[in-house]
């Protein structure tokens, strides 16, 4: 027996169906060996349909015939997969995809056909907005549209249309409604009607607006009514899946129909913040699941029988997927991709499951499609259920095993036992099945209240919610679950804070926090589903009062509080981190303006990218989710390329509108954002303002180039500081720039470096060149970044007389003091004698007066660093720069700490903090030493 004889063998022993066609039709055993090492593809699909394509094109074709042409097309392709599937020449996504490529291409030609009849009798449906002809909008859903179609599946179907009106140029005139309700019914029989040859595909309607008892077609405000006013929760679930497949997507309508299909749909679907509360949905709709295939399965040997519905089955996958799905999709443009296999990778990809159960989720997910398919192709039919005598078992075990090896029903009952049981407890513990993982949601006793002794103003403020006219309105619901987490958070403070004023405090930080979500249910379903969450929340609110402020204000950023993830690679990889960020940001910009969602979606998605990033290094600063917290060095570099990456895309984002205002072209221009002061150092802090400068390269004068430039400028710092929906970004200051508040808002680069190199009349300031020190270049293009970085470092090492410049920046050390009195007893750490400001004037005093001589100094390399190389060359005391560069770490760390601790002012009592004495002593000592002259 020849290897190919032995291959129909084997699909004939599994496969009665297989058979009895093989037997009805013995010349399609030679056309399955020309075909058998030939992948299932669309060029291979059209092949197939090549007889039937002609046929319904022909004038006069007759219906009944070209119904016959395209089932025998099916039982082909059908025997084909299966041939190549049961022999392991098939991978399960050839199979998916091969029958659901099939399915579009059949669709496609039955709606050609059907069209050209409908339009000799009564024209064609007509757009009197397009000046076009109006086509059926056919969405695949289910299996259909993720192209994860079974060797037995039935197709899920909705018709929609453009808009009502009447058909033109017929010799007689129905409704658009009539017309598509004739060429959808006319579509289902080609398809699914039986003839002796069998069906092409059953289909389902029962997913369209109104199920059974809706319209078979409807046009799309319809559908939008419909979603707005009806839709419901089951309805965003099944849509995730939703695929448009007619018109086919090489014509010229498709672009335009699935645009509008995705506006009426994605907001439906999809919502614009972190939807918890899918959770609680698709557990309520599995166990309706549940009751409906026990009812099902009842003479079975139990639900488990049941591969797709039951215990560890299909569906529950499908649901764990789909659950990240509605819950992400809104944010992250990625989750909305269709096929199971690829949202689990994502899911892996992002972290939110550990990979191994990804893989396990993956293998079972293979495994069960796989037995699936073997089940179906047994009959042609669609059922999902084991068979219970022990030799279809066996042959289902030898079908998974493959012509080349054995298997036995106990092995293959066993691997499929393995694979249920894994997905069962991965489902449950998604989904929080267990009672006692979520919150309890039972009324409080009589008279509850947090401990007046323990939280003496947590009590206070308890009875001041209960007589609040927010907490009498809200749902019952709401009402329980902000009463549990409070009863919660007091039973935990009381076992494990020691400090009862500390848990006093953390208490009306989370009263704060609740009352801010209290009336956002999605936010309020975060803290409900995993209460384990809420311990998180109490150690930010005990660490930071700008933390809890931050997190009351930007409530979706919950999320981050449930799982440890982006924390560890922001420190272990952080140029790999921002790079993902990137990426990410700049994918769900380019789908916010390809939907046209206008530039307030973009403002808030720069928004709230900066929230979240800004949100987990101040949860890497505190050490929640991580081992160890980060140094104040740290949060400073992770915040400072925060700001480089928002004002890159922010750049990006505004010059093709203002390249399309000009008529220039949208690639980046010469172009770069200089930054100053705290960013241009890397020493950021949470909510540090930005010191800018703009510079531009041009030829000639330039004056059309400095509108351009300007405008440009104007649209970023308003991107950068419009107060939005989600909040602002960032205050920004530009009196940085060449003769300030009075100069021009950018700056020609060449003219930029005469300025400062101080060729003409117009020249910068000895407290310009100060600022030069800490200034680099943030964005833009790396070409006047390179340019600009040239012309600082030949300012910063011009040779200078050092006498006059130590006068110049004693007296204007003298000014900035003045400018920040201090009336009480307190040391200020920044501005006071001994303070930041000293250190920072002593490095750039160090750095204009002798880079000339020494190169080094010329590195935007931070106070420390430089005050290291400076006692290393000899400029100053060795030790002393050590203990200085060691002050200013000590001062910039207490005022970090004071910051998240929401302090005003950044003052401190120095007789309690003998460290802080002696820091400050050694900055008076460098200072006399550098200025000759006591700073106080």
């Amino acid at each position: 027996m020849s290897h190919f004889s032995k291959q129909i063998q084997f699909l004939t022993t599994h496969s009665s169906y297989a058979a009895r066609w093989l037997n009805a039709r013995p010349e399609w055993v030679n056309w399955l060996e020309l075909h058998a090492g030939q992948k299932v593809d669309p060029v291979g699909i059209q092949a197939l349909l090549g007889e039937c394509a002609v046929l319904a094109a022909s004038n006069g074709c007759d219906e009944a015939l070209l119904m016959s042409h395209l089932r025998l097309a099916r039982q082909k392709l059908m025997l084909w997969l299966a041939f190549r599937d049961l022999n392991g020449l098939a991978s399960l996504d050839e199979v998916m995809r091969g029958m659901s490529q099939f399915a579009q291409a059949v669709i496609a030609l039955c709606i050609d056909f059907i069209r050209a009849e409908q339009k000799s009798r009564f024209g064609l449906p007509w757009s009197v907005v397009r000046h076009s002809e109006i086509p059926l909008m056919v969405v695949g859903m289910g299996k259909l549209g993720g192209y994860e179609l079974n060797l037995s599946s039935d197709i899920d179907l909705i018709f929609l249309y453009e808009c009502d009106g009447q058909t033109q140029n017929g010799p007689h005139s129905l409704s658009h409604q009539e017309w598509f309700t004739r060429m959808g019914k006319r579509l289902i029989k080609l398809l699914a009607e039986h003839t002796e040859d069998g069906f092409v595909f059953r289909v389902d309607m029962r997913l369209r607006p109104n199920g059974d008892s809706g319209p078979l077609v409807c046009s799309l405000p319809m559908l939008e009514e419909y979603l707005m006013v009806q839709g419901r929760e089951w309805e965003r679930y099944a849509w995730i899946k939703g695929r448009l497949i007619a018109p086919a997507p090489n014509s010229a309508d498709f672009a335009y129909c699935e645009k509008q299909l995705d506006q009426l749909i994605r907001p439906f679907v999809y919502r614009r913040h972190l939807d918890y509360g899918v959770i609680a949905s698709i557990r309520d709709l599995h166990a309706q699941i549940q009751i409906e295939a026990e009812k099902k399965s009842s003479h079975h040997h139990g639900r488990s029988q049941d591969i797709k519905l039951g215990r560890g089955g299909i569906r529950e996958i499908e649901f764990l997927a789909q659950m990240f799905q509605l819950m992400r999709g809104g944010t992250d443009p990625r989750f909305r991709v269709r096929p199971t296999l690829e949202v689990l990778d994502l899911i892996a990809e992002r972290g939110l499951l550990p990979r191994d159960a990804v893989l396990a989720l993956k293998a079972a997910y293979v495994f069960l499609r796989r037995l699936e398919h073997r089940i179906q192709v047994w009959e042609d039919q669609q059922t999902h259920y084991l068979p219970e005598d022990a030799a279809a078992r066996m042959r289902l075990a030898n079908a998974m095993s493959g012509p080349n090896a054995t298997e036995g029903d106990s092995t293959f009952l066993q691997a499929l036992e393995q694979h249920q049981t894994a997905v069962s407890a991965l489902f449950e513990e998604a989904f929080v099945l267990e009672d006692k993982a979520r919150l309890e949601l039972a009324p409080l006793v009589a008279h509850w209240s947090p401990d007046p002794v323990l939280f003496p103003e947590g009590f206070k403020r308890w009875e001041l919610w209960l007589d609040s006219a927010r907490q009498k309105h809200l749902p019952e619901k709401s009402r329980l679950i902000i009463f549990n987490l409070l009863n919660k958070a007091t039973e935990y403070l009381q076992a494990n804070e020691v400090n009862s004023q500390a848990a006093d405090i953390t208490i009306l930080r989370l009263f704060d926090l609740l009352e801010s979500i209290s009336r956002r249910n999605a936010y309020l379903a975060i803290l409900a589903e995993y209460p384990k969450a809420l311990l998180n929340v109490l150690a930010l609110l005990k660490s930071s009062q700008w933390g809890a402020a931050y997190l009351s204000g930007h409530p979706y950023l919950l999320d981050y509080l449930l799982h440890s993830r982006a924390e560890q690679l922001l420190i272990d990889e952080p140029k790999r981190y921002w790079y993902e960020v990137k990426e990410n940001l700049d994918m769900r910009l380019d789908d916010a303006q390809s939907n046209g969602e206008g530039s307030e979606q973009s403002l808030d998605i720069l928004r709230v990218t900066h929230h979240t990033e800004t949100f987990i290094t101040l949860l890497a600063d505190l050490g929640i989710g991580i081992e160890r917290g980060l140094s104040v060095e740290q949060v400073s570099d992770h915040l400072s390329a925060l700001a480089d990456l928002i004002l890159q895309a922010t750049f990006e984002h505004v010059w093709p509108s203002v390249a399309q205002k000009f008529g220039l072209s949208s690639s980046l221009p010469p172009f770069a954002i200089i930054s100053y002061g705290k960013l241009g150092g890397k020493e950021l802090g949470y909510a540090s303002d930005l010191d800018l400068v703009f510079l531009y390269q041009s030829e000639g004068a330039g004056y059309a180039d400095q509108e351009i430039y300007a405008f440009l400028a104007k649209r970023m710092i308003h991107c950068l500081t419009a107060y939005t929906a989600a909040g602002t970004l960032f205050e920004i200051d530009t009196r940085l720039r060449p003769n300030g508040s009075a100069g021009f808002l950018v700056t020609n680069a060449d003219a930029f470096r005469k300025y400062q190199l101080r060729e003409g009349d117009n020249s910068a300031w000895v407290w310009e060149h100060q600022a030069l020190t800490r200034a680099r270049c943030s964005a833009g293009s790396p070409v006047v970044g390179a340019y600009f970085e040239k012309v600082r470092s030949e300012v910063l090492r011009q040779q200078r007389n050092q006498e006059i410049l130590r006068a110049e920046i004693v007296d204007m050390r003298m000014k900035v003091h003045a400018g920040h009195p201090n009336p009480t007893v307190q040391f200020d750490l920044k501005h006071d004698a001994g303070g930041m400001v000293d250190i920072e004037f002593i490095v750039q005093f160090l750095v204009l007066a002798f880079a000339h001589r020494h190169e080094q100094l010329v590195g935007n390399l931070g106070n420390i660093a430089l005050l290291r190389i400076a006692g290393n060359i000899g400029l100053i005391d060795e030790d002393l720069a050590i203990k200085v560069g060691d002050a200013y770490r000590l001062l910039r760390a207490r005022q970090h700490r004071l910051r998240l601790d929401g302090a005003e002012k950044i003052r401190v009592t120095l007789e309690s903090e003998p460290n802080l004495i002696q820091a400050r002593t050694s900055v008076l000592q460098l200072w006399r030493n550098v200025f000759k002259v006591p700073i106080d």
